[in-house]
């Protein structure tokens, strides 16, 4: 497989990245907001203090995903940052 990166828009910033540098928030089908895994609407957002800092100031997520997000999901963002998580950290390995 390995062709070209899928890209993805990152909330805050607007910056194109390849999904896998981004942090994945998901609107889930059944009710409720999960982090990385999940079917459902995805807004994705950079790993840096200043686009979670945006994202919390100018309610991005919530437009993105057109519902309400909690300051707790901002938190656990902020907790990766500060644990120096990146996005493919949070990742499992591959079979």
């Amino acid at each position: 497989m390995g062709g070209r990166p899928v890209l993805r828009r990152c909330v805050a910033c607007r910056e194109r990245l390849d999904r896998q540098h981004l942090w994945r928030v998901i609107r889930l089908a059944e009710g409720g907001i999960a982090l990385d895994r999940g079917m459902g609407r995805s807004a994705y957002l950079c790993p840096r203090h200043s686009c979670v800092e945006e994202a919390r100031r100018r309610r991005r997520l919530q437009r993105a995903l057109r519902c309400p997000v909690t300051d707790a999901i901002l938190d656990a963002l902020e907790q990766r940052l500060e644990a120096g998580l990146t996005p493919v950290d949070r990742r499992p390995p591959p079979p």
